[in-house]
């Protein structure tokens, strides 16, 4: 398919199937999150994936509360990705704060729109999670203390009618400026 079909098909997903994910196509969507573009390439992350069952359900039961009842979809996730944000090389830094920019921020997304991409491609569903318990996250995956979570991403097979659903967009003349805002 060509890129922008590929986008098209790059949909957060919220219903999964009952298949499992199997690791080669996991180990091809970290291969593509890893090789993502970064500021002064300082590569600011650590992949950590879980696709035991029992720790993934664990994992996901972080991502709702019943504050919070929105993500309980990620129950049914049959693997989860989480991106830990390691500190930035040196000129990165210096850059973020010369320019008031979190460029860790920034790069941690590129690598994970490359993993949901890659998955994209290969039939894989994905959701980014940035809502979650992340001192039980860390917890159940004995990530330091001093280290963050970026992101979660729920990963599964999509059920057939989540896979064909497409989510609406704003049109191309209500977000594109050329040479000027106004």
């Amino acid at each position: 398919m060509n890129f922008l079909e590929l986008i098209k098909k790059r949909t957060s997903i919220r219903a999964y199937a009952e298949e499992p994910v199997e690791r080669e196509k996991l180990e091809r969507c970290l291969e593509a999150a890893r090789l993502a573009p970064s500021a002064c390439n300082s590569q600011p992350w650590t992949f950590v994936l879980v696709d035991e069952p029992e720790l993934t359900k664990k994992l996901a039961a972080t991502t709702f509360s019943t504050i919070a009842p929105f993500n309980k979809f990620v129950m049914q996730s049959k693997a989860i990705l989480a991106i830990i944000i390691e500190k930035p090389n040196v000129l990165s830094q210096i850059g973020g704060r010369i320019k008031d920019r979190d460029f860790f921020l920034i790069d941690i997304g590129i690598a994970a729109e490359h993993f949901c991409l890659q998955a994209a491609e290969l039939g894989i569903g994905t959701c980014m999670l940035g809502w979650f318990n992340e001192k039980e996250a860390q917890k159940l995956l004995n990530i330091p203390r001093k280290k963050r979570i970026g992101l979660l991403i729920s990963i599964g097979y999509p059920k057939k009618d989540e896979a064909a659903k497409q989510r609406p967009r704003k049109e191309f003349q209500d977000v594109v400026k050329i040479n000027s805002y106004q």
